[in-house]
């Protein structure tokens, strides 16, 4: 936690070598509130996950995979928009990297020029009189093996493919939880949008024809961005649509 200067005492960190998956660690024995954030990083997850019952895919020294306990004022309202938070703040520390062609596709992943980097799963602790929380799992991707085999439409890339010299996990790691803490600070005082604008200046998808792939149907449209919650707006032929759920692809356009 070095790497985080004088705003290290705000977090806390446990890092182990393997495990099944960090998001499951949190979710299952909470740290207790003592106004810190509680972060549970892992090298190599053997039961990672994503969203819509994907598996986060890991190999040693790969990628970095971690998880953040994030604890909201009582009685505040189920925070909307939040995966999108937390991948405008992964998009901001890469940018501060030097990484260029940073898009954000709704509503979790972070691409690189069309393909996948990082991922993002959050998931809400459930109420029962505690403080409304979230648990915010992420992943990016430092170095695949040269045979690595992810399934992803548009494809996958490394951060060593994208800069000379990319910094190791641990300060990769700093960076994060800096953009994060910063952005969810503005996000905790005004909501998502706040934030929305800057979410939709990275939008891989703006004005683009796509295709929603939900559980109960499927839409074709334009993508028009996203709302004051972070619902997805489809522009169809029978007006927008409000979009809360599904998966995003590009419609090829005949």
């Amino acid at each position: 936690m070095a790497a985080l200067g004088g705003k290290a005492a705000a977090f806390s960190l446990v890092c182990v070598p393997e495990c099944d998956s960090t998001n499951t660690r949190l979710m299952a024995e909470p740290p207790p509130d003592d106004g810190r954030v509680h972060v549970f990083a892992a090298d190599v997850q053997t039961a990672g996950r994503g969203r819509r019952g994907r598996v986060w895919q890991s190999w040693p020294g790969a990628s970095l995979t971690f998880s953040a306990l994030w604890r909201f004022a009582p009685g505040a309202p189920v925070p909307a928009g939040l995966s999108l938070v937390a991948g405008l703040a992964v998009a901001r520390a890469l940018e501060g990297l030097g990484v260029e062609g940073v898009q954000l596709k709704w509503p979790n992943d972070v691409l690189i020029h069309g393909c996948k980097l990082a991922g993002i799963l959050v998931e809400l602790m459930p109420g029962r009189g505690r403080t409304p929380a979230a648990v915010v799992g992420i992943g990016i991707n430092l170095r695949l093996p040269a045979d690595a085999a992810i399934d992803y439409p548009t494809g996958v890339t490394d951060l060593a493919a994208c800069l000379p010299s990319p910094p190791g996990a641990s300060a990769l790691l700093a960076r994060v939880l800096d953009e994060l803490q910063a952005l969810f600070e503005i996000y905790a005082a005004a909501g998502f949008p706040a934030l929305r604008g800057a979410w939709q200046q990275r939008n891989a998808f703006a004005d683009l024809p796509v295709r929603i792939l939900g559980e109960a149907e499927s839409l074709s449209g334009r993508c028009a961005g996203v709302d004051e919650d972070g619902a997805l707006l489809l522009e169809t032929d029978t007006g927008m649509r409000r979009v809360l759920s599904g998966e995003v692809s590009l419609r090829v356009v005949s």
